[in-house]
């Protein structure tokens, strides 16, 4: 019964792993997609990109500690 929670568990934690890996990927090439050339689009390009930061930071965070978790189990 044990074999089968911890396949369920790194099954699970696989799928996240991936989720949060496309989720980064998302992330970054949105803010490699370059500032507007409007000025005000710009300032609120660069305000959603300041929250995008923190997403991205909290998501490898995140990430870290399902990669962990999975490694421990293997």
């Amino acid at each position: 019964m044990e074999a089968n929670n911890t396949a369920d568990e790194r099954a699970r934690l696989i799928k996240r792993r991936d989720e949060l890996r496309a989720r980064l990927e998302a992330i970054r090439d949105d803010v490699r997609r370059g500032l507007e050339p409007d000025f005000e689009e710009r300032a609120i390009q660069l305000q959603n990109d300041e929250v995008l930061e923190g997403i991205a930071r909290a998501t490898a965070e995140e990430l870290r500690a399902v990669e962990a978790r999975l490694a421990a189990l293997a």
